[in-house]
């Protein structure tokens, strides 16, 4: 008989579910507009199948839709540069996913933003095992059912942006982050992330501006630019 969950890992779970379930739906956006762009179906659920990284997915079809087949080198350096964040959130999570060839070679195919973030949002090691596993485990066999669905009826979609399901996804993942950013120092890290995303998108190709913000991140959060320094006994306020 199993032991009763704490607290911490019902947060957890909690979490898991409002932030798997609205990444997976946004799997319908991504068939549909996989198919505009000149993918066939199968094609398109064999991304979503091996690939399973919603950026590099996105970032392939966005340019392949703009440049058609000629433009494939380009379209997989794009999501290639893009995926090499997951590089990064493997280093992350090697201590939460713990030894054995298998388990890692399982949680290196749901190590993604989502799975990552909901874990390191937790407080406890066993609910950080368990926001990454139930997350994971979630969005890929969502995000493939709806992938399929979507590559089946994209015709009919029309532009899938209007349903609203991209915002739905990124509201989720904002509300699990939201209550992160309490000190002066997360806020800089997230403002000066955002910003050079936001500035630099217009400009480059797609996977570029993400790259470059996350070493903005890295930065300001590595070198701890805003952190707060500790007063010394009889400074004044």
């Amino acid at each position: 008989m199993s032991s009763p969950r704490t607290p911490e890992e019902r947060t957890a779970l909690r979490a898991a579910l409002a932030v798997g379930l609205a990444t997976a739906a946004y799997g319908v956006s991504f068939g549909a507009l996989a198919t505009l762009s000149g993918l066939d179906i199968w094609q398109t659920c064999f991304l979503s199948l091996v690939m399973f990284t919603g950026g590099s997915q996105f970032a392939l079809i966005g340019v392949l839709a703009s440049g058609g087949l000629t433009a494939g080198g380009a379209a997989v350096t794009s999501a290639a540069l893009l995926g090499t964040r997951n590089v990064f959130y493997s280093i992350r999570m090697a201590p939460v996913i713990g030894p054995g060839f298998f388990r890692r070679a399982a949680a290196a195919q749901l190590t993604i933003d989502e799975s990552v973030a909901v874990s390191t949002a937790q407080t406890t090691p066993s609910a950080q095992r368990l926001g990454f596993w139930v997350t994971g485990i979630l969005i890929y066999v969502g995000w493939n059912l709806t992938t399929l669905i979507g590559a089946l009826i994209g015709d009919l979609l029309g532009d899938v942006s209007a349903y609203g399901l991209d915002a739905a996804a990124a509201a989720a993942f904002l509300g699990l982050l939201w209550p992160r950013l309490k000190v002066r120092q997360t806020q800089a890290v997230a403002v000066a992330a955002a910003l050079v995303a936001t500035l630099l998108t217009p400009v480059l190709v797609p996977g570029l501006p993400v790259i470059v913000a996350a070493v903005v991140a890295i930065v300001v959060g590595g070198f701890n630019l805003f952190a707060r320094t500790p007063r010394e006994p009889g400074e004044s306020t």
